[in-house]
């Protein structure tokens, strides 16, 4: 169990500072950029490390009724942190500083086009999550020792690619890429692995 605490937080800053992300590409990138939050909170009980984990509203015009991470698409200008900071505030009303950032994990490609950056954020103080109903229809704080279990995840394959397929199995449901790719690379951080995961395909129903 890893308590909410000083201590938790410096460990966890201490990890992302030690993950070497792949570098940003030379070139400009075709794919629209996004940011998606790691967002770390308390559990349900209060006593361990969390993260949030939503379920997408149905009347949304993409993802519909899918598990996500907090975040969206970057304004005009804006860097990936501004845009996660931004998205957790609008989702979920919880509005952080720029100092509760604990580092970047590795870009990830969409099949649907978009390069997304997880940004992992210290929510000190997240009693007052009001999920907006336009965008969210349900938030979930799933205990880091749930992504630590060896079964938490497995790999499969499609017809479609030759890439392997990534799932994260929570509470008898099955949360594919790119939401469960970020998982498992936040989870490898925290293990003081460097592992990639930009080459974990995601199912075909997410490529549009």
């Amino acid at each position: 169990m890893r308590a909410f605490d000083d201590a938790t937080r410096r460990n966890i800053e201490a990890a992302c500072a030690s993950f070497a992300r792949l570098p940003d590409a030379t070139e400009p990138s075709a794919l629209k950029r996004a940011a998606v939050v790691l967002a770390l909170t308390a559990s349900n009980d209060g006593d361990d490390t969390a993260f949030l984990l939503t379920r997408r509203a149905s009347s949304l015009r993409s993802h519909r009724g899918q598990w996500a991470l907090p975040g969206g698409r970057c304004d005009t200008g804006e860097t990936p942190v501004e845009a996660a900071l931004r998205e957790l505030d609008e989702e979920l009303a919880l509005k952080l500083p720029p100092d509760a950032v604990l580092g970047l994990l590795d870009d990830y490609p969409t099949r649907s086009g978009y390069l997304i950056t997880p940004v992992v954020v210290w929510a000190a103080n997240s009693a007052a999550i009001a999920p907006n109903p336009d965008e969210v229809a349900s938030v979930h704080r799933i205990a880091l020792d749930t992504i630590e279990r060896d079964d938490a995840f497995d790999f499969t394959v499609i017809p479609e690619s030759s890439g392997r397929v990534i799932r994260f199995h929570h509470q008898m449901s099955l949360i594919h890429a790119p939401t469960a790719a970020l998982i498992y690379q936040f989870r490898e951080v925290l293990a003081g692995r460097q592992t990639r995961v930009t080459d974990l395909e995601q199912p075909v129903f997410a490529w549009k």
